[in-house]
């Protein structure tokens, strides 16, 4: 069913390693702190985490980091809509750019927006099928709009990028009883 969401060489994300096509992230040192992501301690992952989290990051183009912060910092202060604004003229300005993608489809789920938030997911995957946390979105839009069997799906793809990834730890835990039913 995940499938009929994402498209084929998306859910394939979890097998191959494909770096964004935005070219904007120093693609050597993205792969490299990838590669050490999936054998990553879980001390060590959250960092690793956070480092590729900044390579995600940089866009290029210093409108489109502008827009990128003015919509984090609307975020931040709970201004959804001004964050959906923002990110989209990021998106507008930087199609290319997977972290607007995903930074608006964050900002539709907290505004309970989840059809363009799945549809900007899809986008930023496409770019970026490797980013987990557009994964672990996904996967938590999929909860949300009670679709158990499919967030799991989701979050099962994010495993083998992210091992130690604690909300799709916790995620999959919470609903391996109610997808492979309860043990007697």
């Amino acid at each position: 069913m995940l499938h009929n969401i994402l498209k084929p060489a998306v859910a394939a994300a979890s097998i191959t390693f494909l770096v964004s096509s935005q070219g904007f992230a120093d693609e050597a040192r993205l792969s490299l702190l990838m590669d050490q992501l999936r054998v990553a301690e879980v001390n060590e992952s959250q960092r690793l985490a956070a480092d590729i989290q900044l390579e995600w990051e940089k866009s290029g183009s210093a409108s489109a980091d502008l827009l990128l912060s003015r919509g984090n910092k609307a975020m931040e202060a709970g201004q959804v809509q001004s964050a959906i604004e923002h990110f989209t003229a990021l998106t507008d300005h930087a199609p290319d750019f997977a972290e607007g993608w995903v930074s608006r489809a964050n900002a539709f789920a907290h505004a309970e927006m989840f059809g363009p938030a799945l549809a900007d997911l899809e986008v930023a995957l496409e770019l970026n099928p490797q980013h987990f946390e557009a994964i672990a979105g996904l996967g938590a839009i999929l909860e949300v709009i009670e679709r158990p069997t499919d967030a799991y799906e989701a979050y099962q793809l994010v495993t083998p990028i992210h091992p130690h990834h604690p909300a799709v730890t916790e995620a999959l835990k919470r609903l391996e009883p109610i997808v492979m039913g309860q043990k007697l």
